[in-house]
């Protein structure tokens, strides 16, 4: 598929709901049989996006031209602190479960996670565990079935598909729901994003080391928010669709190296579409790969975080001699494995 067909797809894409629709949610059968649907564009989605992508472009050209080399750096340093926040916070953490922090560590998280400005915490979590429960179905947030730009970048400036919505409303969310801290950044998100994802960044080397204002804002807020943004997108794109799949062929998702290197250890995506429970996401054990499996680690040494979750050799090859199954969002999920469920729980 060229690149101007992709792009009509995106519009005209007509989708009828497919057979994920009998599947149990929750324990009640949920229906989700509706009527063709046409996708339509969000322009206030689709505007901020092209701002952001648009003051990025921008931006480069001022940290070749203008910026002080410290703003640039600065920049850099929060696309992967702040990043930390998605990967071992909304990612591993409060997606998956895969395991359990001590509030410290959840605020640390939170608030690395309000700076890379990707919607609050519940949000996240809610569409990413639709997304392993349903993976390449009507009822997955950004289908890779829908073409490279959809799964990128398009699902978030087109309605979604009616089956999404039905599984919004039946995922479980109640182990979030008695989360304080994240309770209390979904209800402040709006406050929190203006004054982390746009007042820190920006005012820093404003404050600190007299750079130019308009500079630091397209620096620091359109780059560096947009190149956050795309670290996060290309999980669902490029490690979608470019690697191997030595843990499951007949799913989509692949092991990506370069994807895994940008967004911090994230694109080892066939075997955590298997194991989604997998503290890890991975079975490697280098850090270079996994910047997210050493950070986790840290905190594990000092407490904060506890009762990781991972894969024995047995269960890989156990869900390798059947090709896996990938219908679980993470530990906690009623349709886990019974074995798999008995041997995490042996090993607590």
């Amino acid at each position: 598929m060229n690149s101007m067909t992709q792009a009509k797809t995106l519009v005209r894409h007509r989708v009828v709901a497919d057979t994920d629709c009998s599947a149990e949610v929750g324990g009640d059968a949920q229906c989700c049989h509706t009527p063709p649907y046409t996708p339509r564009i969000r322009w206030p989605d689709l505007l901020a996006q092209v701002f952001v992508h648009g003051g990025a472009l921008y931006g480069i050209f001022l940290m070749i031209t203008a910026a002080r080399w410290y703003t640039t750096l600065w920049a850099f340093g929060l696309v992967y602190t702040s990043g930390f926040g998605i990967t071992a916070g909304a990612h591993r953490l409060w997606s998956h479960r895969a395991y359990k922090a001590t509030w410290p560590l959840r605020l640390i998280l939170v608030f690395l996670f309000t700076i890379a400005g990707q919607r609050h915490v519940y949000a996240w979590a809610l569409d990413h565990r639709i997304h392993h429960k349903f993976s390449e179905t009507d009822s997955d947030p950004h289908d890779a079935r829908r073409g490279f730009w959809f799964s990128h970048v398009g699902w978030l400036v087109l309605t979604p598909h009616p089956a999404v919505e039905a599984r919004r409303s039946a995922v479980d969310m109640s182990d979030l729901d008695s989360d304080p801290i994240v309770v209390w950044q979904r209800r402040l998100y709006i406050p929190l994003f203006a004054i982390l994802c746009i007042g820190l960044p920006v005012l820093t080397p404003w404050y600190y080391w007299n750079e130019d204002l308009w500079i630091s804002f397209f620096v620091n807020f359109n780059f560096r928010f947009s190149f956050t943004l795309n670290m996060a997108f290309a999980v669902n794109s490029f490690a979608h669709m470019y690697g191997a799949r030595p843990y499951d062929k007949n799913i989509s998702p692949v092991e990506n190296l370069a994807v895994s290197l940008g967004a911090l250890g994230e694109g080892w995506h066939n075997y955590h579409h298997v194991f989604p429970w997998d503290y890890k996401t991975s079975e490697l054990g280098q850090y270079g790969f996994n910047w997210t499996t050493a950070f986790i680690d840290t905190f594990a040494r000092l407490g904060w975080a506890y009762d990781c979750k991972t894969v024995s050799e047995g269960m890989v090859r156990r869900r390798a001699q059947r090709s896996g199954d990938g219908s679980v969002w993470g530990y906690g999920d009623r349709d886990m494995d019974a074995a798999d469920r008995c041997e995490l729980e042996t090993h607590r």
